[in-house]
């Protein structure tokens, strides 16, 4: 049993529309200093980077860097858009275990630039749906050459529709099992 992502929120219909210099980089996920964003906020890397989510971290950070936009908290398909609105999906985390945003950014057609760490290694399929590398303004510039689609069909191989039908087929094995015993 896995978790899955709700493709039918997450998904590249709609994107929000940035006028903003690209490629546009998102961060999604609580704005807190476990989350390890000010790696990503620090690399010198053309084009515009947003950061969406709340957090205890939120003001110091927009502070500190006043060219970042920073959205603040959306959910649903509002957040689905404006993820789906940018060329990559920044993880900067290296203590994440899982990383739902993951999938979600995946599932809007984003490619992953993350750390080589648990949880991103875990979830993308390096080189198809993103890069993992220990240096993250490389995994950046190479996620960018990744193809959308690729995202988006990885993506669906962690539906809940397709989270739903592994487990559906453990419980009728387990069942078979209990019926042969």
């Amino acid at each position: 049993w896995s978790r899955g992502v709700d493709t039918t929120v997450f998904n590249p219909d709609d994107p929000v529309r940035y006028e903003l210099p690209r490629p546009i980089q998102v961060y999604m996920g609580r704005v807190a200093v476990e989350k390890n964003i000010e790696a990503f906020l620090a690399l010198d890397l053309p084009g515009s980077k947003i950061v969406i989510g709340d957090g205890p971290d939120l003001e110091r950070l927009r502070t500190a860097w006043p060219a970042v936009r920073f959205l603040g908290a959306k959910f649903g398909r509002e957040l689905a858009r404006h993820v789906a609105g940018g060329d990559v999906f920044v993880f900067p985390s290296r203590t994440d275990t899982f990383g739902l945003v993951l999938l979600e950014a995946m599932a809007c057609g984003l490619p992953v630039a993350a750390y080589p760490v648990q949880g991103p290694v875990d979830v993308v399929a390096a080189g198809a749906s993103g890069v993992l590398d220990a240096d993250l303004g490389r995994a950046i510039t190479a996620a960018l050459r990744l193809d959308p689609a690729a995202c988006v069909a990885h993506a669906a191989r962690h539906s809940w529709a397709a989270c739903t039908a592994v487990f559906a087929s453990h419980l009728h094995v387990e069942g078979t099992a209990r019926a042969i015993a």
